[in-house]
């Protein structure tokens, strides 16, 4: 599969959903651009796309959030790096589907989690956690999925959570925290994907990570010579974001429509394809 016009479902009557790894910067939103308009033509009901990293490579800004929906994105995800940048503070209250991790302390701005309503009048709720393992920031992570469950209208079969988190421990353990309860748990933050999807004993799928949307030549998509700089040499360096072999990665899921629980998910990862169609973005 190498462009989302090969995508073949396995179960065409299924609710079909699409997350993308981490949106690194620029470059990122270049991919997510060209690719997120052919996958809405293959009739995905949901489309969600992390940008922890979409702006600059750290954070996100009102202005690029609307970048994302305009190119069909429904549901922004984000991580710890939500706040890094300043400007999403201006115009936050507007945004029903940009979500910032659920489990931040009482008071901070946004929200962790939504209802959004499909084409077809279904609704699924999307919750964004994060981790605290090697993190150490925000509440915890279980307890706030456990509240967010009890506040979602029963009739809303599916749910999806992306648990921003750094240890593949966390992970696997909200995987099976939450295995029967919601719809399917994927990891994002680490943009490596890993190789487990899975489909859990009570029909949630799972993966550790999902990966990346951005230059893949690159170190977590920087520059690869300055953070090797910095391991070695032990000094700050500026990671700029890298430019070369851009692509995305991500998560085909679909959803059986009586139960909301998981029948298929397969990751993939879509290359960049040059003069193939993307949206002018003058933001950095």
């Amino acid at each position: 599969m190498n462009t989302p016009s090969d995508i073949i479902f396995q179960y065409p009557e299924s609710l079909k959903v699409f997350a993308a790894g981490d949106v690194v910067g620029k470059p990122g939103r270049r991919v997510l651009s060209q690719i997120v308009p052919e996958l809405k033509k293959k009739g995905f009901d949901l489309i969600i796309a992390n940008s922890e990293n979409a702006a600059g490579g750290s954070g996100v800004t009102p202005q690029i959030a609307d970048k994302l929906l305009t190119y069909g994105v429904d549901v922004i995800t984000t991580g710890d790096h939500f706040f890094k940048n300043q400007k999403i503070f201006e115009d936050l209250d507007r945004f029903e589907s940009l979500l910032r991790p659920l489990n931040f302390p009482e008071g901070v701005p946004g929200k962790g989690c939504c209802l959004y309503q499909m084409k077809n009048g279904e609704k699924a709720a999307v919750i964004n956690l994060l981790g605290r393992t090697f993190i150490n920031i925000g509440n915890c992570p279980f307890e706030a999925v456990n509240r967010a469950l009890d506040s979602i209208p029963d009739e809303v079969k599916y749910i999806i959570v992306d648990f921003h988190a750094e240890a593949t421990s966390e992970k696997l353990a909200m995987g099976w925290f939450l295995d029967g309860r919601v719809s399917l748990v994927y990891g994002t933050h680490t943009h490596v994907p890993t190789a487990d999807e899975k489909i859990l004993p009570q029909g949630t799928g799972y993966i550790t990570d999902i990966g990346m949307t951005g230059p893949q030549r690159s170190i977590l998509g920087r520059d690869i010579e300055p953070v090797i700089k910095r391991f070695t040499l032990q000094i700050p360096f500026r990671f700029s974001i890298a430019e070369e072999d851009l692509a995305l990665d991500g998560l085909i899921v679909e959803l059986d429509r009586i139960t909301g629980k998981t029948i298929s998910l397969s990751r993939v990862r879509f290359p960049y394809r040059e003069n193939a169609g993307e949206r002018e973005d003058e933001e950095p």
